[in-house]
């Protein structure tokens, strides 16, 4: 069986102090009673004005991205080349190497 010592008044006085302290220092960081975080306090309205300013800014901003696709999408279209006009000569002769390597006429 085990006994309980005997209560001691210093032991008592400095818990007594030291629980005190702590609630004190527990006040001092506290947020205060009023405070919330801002993403739960309510929002301010916007004016009439802010919003369409905003909405017109949008509206550009996306307005000049599908400008910015459309010409993206523009330049990588297939051109005709320049340099089809000066190959026809050499498409010739591919083509003719083409016809005798083909044919049986090395066996002649």
């Amino acid at each position: 069986m085990t006994t309980t010592p005997p209560a001691d008044p210093r032991i008592e006085a400095v818990a007594a102090r030291l629980k005190e302290a702590a609630q004190k220092l527990a006040e001092a960081y506290a947020p205060p009673t009023d405070w919330q975080p801002i993403w739960k306090r309510p929002r301010k309205p916007k004016s009439i004005k802010v919003k369409k300013a905003e909405l017109a800014k949008q509206r550009k901003r996306l307005k000049a991205a599908g400008v910015r696709r459309f010409y993206g999408a523009q330049s990588r279209r297939p051109r005709p080349r320049q340099n089809r006009i000066g190959s026809a000569a050499a498409r010739r002769d591919a083509r003719a190497l083409c016809r005798m390597r083909h044919s049986n006429a090395w066996l002649w």
